[in-house]
């Protein structure tokens, strides 16, 4: 039915670090009846990063690309888009966009099986030339990009699978690939992009192999500890003695740590003696709250931690609420990414036990409370001499 249109507009807005444009339409048929139609918002482009643009060219773009009448007749049907375009454009902004950073995180790293990692760059506005990721597009990799979305097939996503399968990836990594290409059609579902089943959803997957979760025996822990400095040491003592993983140990600042014998209050919160209150974790390079109120805690701190975490306190700076307790030379949070390459790794190649990481010693925590007591876990952990705390710097490593 030919239709004459009388009117467009919009309403250009910012929403999580994108410019949108929510345009509506009126025409009139051939038999004089006003029809009005309001068009699902429309990403206009980035408002940040290295190719973000100002309001002002956002207008001039929208106006260009939607609101002038000779335009508008152009624009693709949505579902003749590419997955690459789809996701660049719509899958981002809309869905990934409005996640926590650990869920941005992850969206952007296993999209990097999906499309090839410069694109993913590219639709994440991420300069090359300062990307830490090193990871570079395989040769023959069945990337899924280029495919429009009304023509993406299961054989297309299983190809994809068999891939990451061949290629040696985890069961549980080629589970996220097919869980993070599900999510994309199953956003394009809800926006009308694409009709039909999910074609994600009819692949097999492989059975997923558990690897066997290490920890240590009570001889293994005390010649690690023996062996190691700050702040590593610091970091395996309080993780086996409370049970804490490393985020939430980077993360602990002293306002959170009641080290006297009476109660305490920070930020409203009431903290028994000789406590630990666990409410926030170092992630991504920021001190957030816990995402789960369930993992908040209060955690007693047993007699050989207290006398490590005063000894602590008593450094010449850095030790205000704020504060973080285990602190670079700068006063920043320890990086364990980094203490777990440079010393952790090493030394557990050194002492014949390749698998060692910071999450064995939580693990260390609950197998030897469970088999023999607290009693022998404070056995285990022995004050740090002064002299060593004096030589680096009272617990600021130089």
């Amino acid at each position: 039915m030919t239709r004459i249109r009388l009117q467009q507009s919009g309403d250009l807005y910012l929403q999580g670090g994108f410019w949108k444009l929510r345009w509506r339409q009126e025409a009139i048929d051939a038999n004089g009846s006003v029809e009005r139609h309001c068009h699902k918002p429309t990403v206009i482009g980035p408002a940040t990063g290295p190719h973000g643009v100002t309001k002002e060219e956002a207008q001039r773009i929208a106006w260009e690309n939607l609101l002038s009448w000779p335009k508008l007749d152009e624009q693709p049907r949505q579902s003749q888009q590419t997955i690459r375009e789809f996701v660049e454009k719509v899958f981002i902004p809309e869905h990934v966009a409005i996640k926590a950073a650990s869920g941005r995180t992850h969206f952007r790293a296993i999209l990097k099986h999906v499309l090839t990692p410069e694109e993913v760059d590219r639709v994440f506005h991420v300069d090359a030339s300062t990307s830490k990721t090193k990871l570079k597009a395989v040769p023959n990799w069945p990337y899924l990009g280029s495919i429009r979305l009304a023509n993406t097939r299961p054989e297309d996503v299983q190809r994809l699978i068999a891939a990451a399968v061949a290629h040696g990836y985890s069961a549980q990594t080629v589970k996220h690939i097919r869980n993070v290409v599900g999510a994309i059609f199953n956003h394009a579902r809800k926006g009308q992009c694409f009709t039909g089943n999910n074609p994600a959803g009819l692949v097999t997957l492989p059975g997923i192999v558990r690897k066997e979760a290490h920890s240590l025996t009570l001889a293994q822990a005390k010649d690690l500890l023996s062996a190691m400095q700050y702040p590593e040491r610091e970091l395996a003592l309080i993780a086996m003695l409370t049970g804490m993983n490393v985020a939430e140990i980077c993360g602990l600042q002293w306002k959170c740590v009641n080290l006297t014998d009476d109660w305490s209050a920070t930020d409203g919160e009431r903290i028994p003696a000789r406590t630990i209150a666990v409410c926030r974790h170092f992630y991504l390079g920021e001190v957030v709250s816990l995402p789960v109120s369930s993992r908040k805690r209060q955690l007693s701190i047993p007699d050989p931690l207290l006398s490590i975490m005063c000894e602590l306190s008593r450094r010449p700076k850095y030790t205000g609420p704020e504060d973080f307790v285990l602190v670079s030379r700068v006063g920043t949070p320890v990086d364990e990414t980094a203490i777990a390459k440079r010393r952790l790794k090493p030394l557990g190649r050194k002492m014949q036990m390749p698998w060692l990481s910071w999450r064995v010693f939580s693990r260390t925590h609950t197998k030897l409370a469970h088999q023999l007591g607290m009693q022998s876990l404070d056995r285990m952990a022995m004050p740090a001499p002064s002299a060593e705390l004096q030589a680096s710097g009272r617990g600021v490593p130089g």
